[in-house]
């Protein structure tokens, strides 16, 4: 794996699905790369970064770290950088009260937004910045 930012999600969730999308569509540098946490490489991200069984959705792995919830969100639009900067504004609210709003959201998002049976597809175009 090299340097550059890793987003790791629930491959058949449909609004990760969709916030993978996002991110692709606003990271016009390419610096984000994606694997779904189902995949070997998702796996052994997971593995190497120690991260509980029960984080099930986003993940950033960057600069040799794993963030998880509101954190792994946060660093996402730092990364993306114009407007989606001023995102990190909600890190003054402490960690305990954002990632309570994170995990409430994260542990519905199948009832709201529904579930694939497998993991997304991508397209040849971005093929290259997934992972496995």
């Amino acid at each position: 794996m090299d340097s550059q930012p890793i987003v790791l999600f629930d491959g058949v969730c449909n609004f990760c699905d969709g916030a993978v999308n996002f991110v692709i569509a606003r990271d016009k540098a390419g610096i984000f790369r994606f694997a779904p946490l189902q995949s070997e490489a998702g796996r052994e991200l997971v593995a190497k970064y120690e991260i509980p069984e029960d984080v099930d959705s986003v993940i950033l792995i960057d600069n040799d770290r794993a963030y998880l919830h509101s954190d792994a969100a946060l660093h996402i639009a730092k990364r993306l950088g114009g407007g989606w900067r001023f995102l990190t504004a909600f890190a003054v609210l402490p960690r305990f009260v954002r990632d309570w709003f994170y995990r409430m959201f994260a542990n519905n998002r199948y009832r709201l937004f529904g579930k694939k049976d497998a993991c997304m597809m991508p397209t040849p175009e971005i093929r290259g910045r997934f992972l496995s």
